[in-house]
C-alpha cells in the first residue's frame, strides 16, 4: 500500500516576470492553457491522487487567486500570504512551516505538468519515497521527452535513484519536473525570508540524502508566452 501525502504545498507567489506581457494584470497561475488554469490542471491532479489539504502561497495579484480558489469545493484550501513579500521557493516553505504538518508533503509548481494527467506521478514518486534513505524526493523529466524546457538539463540519476548535479558538465539527461516529496523538518530551522530551495538542496545532495523518479509522460514546462502557446497547441491536439 502506498504511503501518499494528504497534503501539498503549491508554490502560486511567483511575479511571473518571463510571462509578461500576459502577467500584468493577472497571476500566472490563473492563465489557462487549452482552456483550463494551470492551477486548475494542477488541484485536478492532486485531486485524483487523493490529496486533501492544499497549502497555497499566494503575493502578485493574491486577490485574483484567492477568489479563483473559493471555486474549488473538492479540495481543502488553506492560504499562506505573501502579500507582503515574496518569499520564494525555499522562505515560502519556511513561512508555511506551521501549516504543513509533520508527515512527508507534496511541493509542486503550477508552471509544470505532464500528459497523460492523472495521479500515476503522484503515486510513482510517493511509492519510491523511502523516509528512512531520503529526506526529499524529486519528479524528474527526460529533457529529451519534453515541451518549453531550453536548459541543458539539472541532474545526473544513478543506479540508487540518488541525484547529483549536472556541475560543469555541457548537459544532463534530467530536469526537475516541478514535483518533489519533503520532509517538512527540513524547513524547521529555516528564517522566514526569501530564499531559494535550492539551498537546502546543497545540503542534502552531498549526503546522499536527495532522490529522484523519472517520470514517465511526456512533461510540459510552462514558463513564457511561447511555451504557453506551444502548449496549448500540443494540448489541443492531442485532446487534453
Amino acid at each position: 500500500m502506498i504511503d501518499m501525502p494528504h497534503t501539498a504545498m503549491v508554490l502560486a507567489a511567483g511575479l511571473g516576470t518571463r510571462m509578461r506581457p500576459l502577467t500584468d494584470d493577472t497571476a500566472k497561475p490563473l492563465l489557462e492553457v487549452a482552456g483550463r488554469s494551470m492551477i486548475d490542471r494542477l488541484l485536478d491532479n492532486l485531486v485524483s491522487a487523493g490529496v486533501q489539504r492544499a497549502i497555497i502561497n499566494v503575493h502578485w495579484c493574491a486577490d485574483l487567486v484567492e477568489a479563483h480558489l473559493k471555486t474549488r469545493h473538492d479540495i481543502e484550501v488553506i492560504i499562506s500570504d505573501e502579500r507582503e513579500q515574496v518569499l520564494e521557493t525555499g522562505g515560502g516553505l519556511a513561512k508555511a512551516r506551521p501549516l504543513l504538518g509533520d508527515d512527508p508533503v507534496f511541493v509542486v509548481n503550477t508552471d509544470a505538468f505532464w500528459e497523460p494527467t492523472g495521479a500515476e506521478p503522484l503515486q510513482k514518486l510517493a511509492e519510491s519515497f523511502d523516509k528512512e534513505l531520503t529526506d526529499e524526493i524529486l519528479l524528474l523529466a527526460d529533457t529529451k521527452r519534453c515541451l518549453g524546457f531550453p536548459g541543458a538539463g539539472d541532474f545526473f540519476l544513478d543506479d540508487a535513484g540518488a541525484l547529483s548535479r549536472r556541475g560543469e558538465a555541457p548537459s544532463a539527461p534530467w530536469a526537475y519536473a516541478g514535483l518533489r516529496i519533503i520532509k517538512p523538518q527540513l524547513y524547521d530551522n529555516a528564517p522566514t525570508e526569501p530564499f531559494s530551495a535550492n539551498r537546502i538542496w546543497n545540503d542534502l545532495l552531498p549526503k546522499g540524502r536527495m532522490h529522484g523518479v523519472p517520470l514517465d509522460s511526456f512533461w510540459l514546462h510552462v514558463g513564457d508566452p511561447q511555451a504557453l502557446q506551444d502548449a496549448d497547441f500540443w494540448l489541443r491536439c492531442h485532446g487534453a
